[in-house]
């Protein structure tokens, strides 16, 4: 068993959404069509693939974790979208997968083997195709008034250190040496309610506080975040501010 296949069923339930705007705007900048071919590394239950879905043609969506995959093809089929799945890491991709004409990679970034990921693009990557590194988080700028004690209970519970920016240096740094080249993000914002059990239950899709390392913990963890939480809710309820990006990476053209 994988380290998220306990958190495959909460995934998409509790992480922050990618809002439709954030797809719509990409897909604007980017000029996408039905003539388009996107995979998607490190999918987990679909988002980002499905998000997509009908702005390209075929859609493929690679990871390790079966039930993160099961997961992904039960929600294909709800939205009524074929989603071509494939059991493997990113790296590990054999060489007849083909070329896409847009590469997308979520919040799995940080976790593939940098030294491999700059030549599987390259061959992954169709000319004239784009890298997508895809985000949806927390804005940090104030708004989500309750965000710091959300995070001070993550760092109790599991341990983990919050780098927001980890995920971009990373993506300067697998494409060093490729004949990629970073342009200019593209974001969208959002706000939705949720309640402050929910977002207790957000811990639970991070590795580190998942079900399988809590144990019997996690009764108590639930509790304790969501006690930290109620005096930034209103009856139980509280705002939360979305900033989904995309950071893209494509080939110059020719005499740059």
């Amino acid at each position: 068993m994988g380290r998220f296949a306990t958190t495959a069923a909460l995934y998409a339930q509790f992480r922050p959404p990618y809002p439709p705007e954030f797809f719509r705007a990409v897909a604007e900048r980017l000029r996408l069509g039905k003539q388009h071919a996107l995979i998607d590394l490190g999918t987990g239950p679909g988002l980002i693939a499905l998000g997509f879905a009908p702005y390209v043609g075929r859609i493929v969506g690679v990871d390790p974790e079966p039930a993160m995959l099961e997961v992904a093809g039960r929600a294909a089929a709800r939205a009524g979208h074929e989603l071509a799945l494939i059991e493997s890491a990113a790296e590990a991709l054999p060489r007849d997968i083909g070329s896409f004409d847009v590469v997308t990679i979520g919040r799995a970034l940080h976790g593939m083997d940098r030294d491999l990921v700059g030549p599987l693009l390259e061959r992954l990557v169709a000319p004239g195709g784009v890298v997508l590194v895809c985000s949806a988080r927390s804005a940090t700028d104030g708004r989500n008034g309750w965000l710091e004690a959300y995070n001070e209970a993550r760092r109790f519970w599991s341990g983990a250190t919050i780098d927001r920016k980890r995920y971009r240096s990373d993506l300067a740094a697998v494409l060093a040496g490729t004949r990629f080249r970073t342009g200019e993000a593209i974001a969208a914002e959002s706000s939705h309610e949720l309640s402050a059990k929910d977002l207790a239950s957000r811990m639970l899709t991070f590795s580190g506080s998942s079900p399988a390392v809590l144990g019997n913990k996690v009764t108590a963890m639930l509790r304790d975040v969501e006690q930290r939480l109620l005096p930034f809710s209103r009856a139980g309820s509280l705002s939360e501010v979305v900033i989904a990006r995309a950071d893209v990476a494509g080939t110059p053209p020719r005499g740059r």
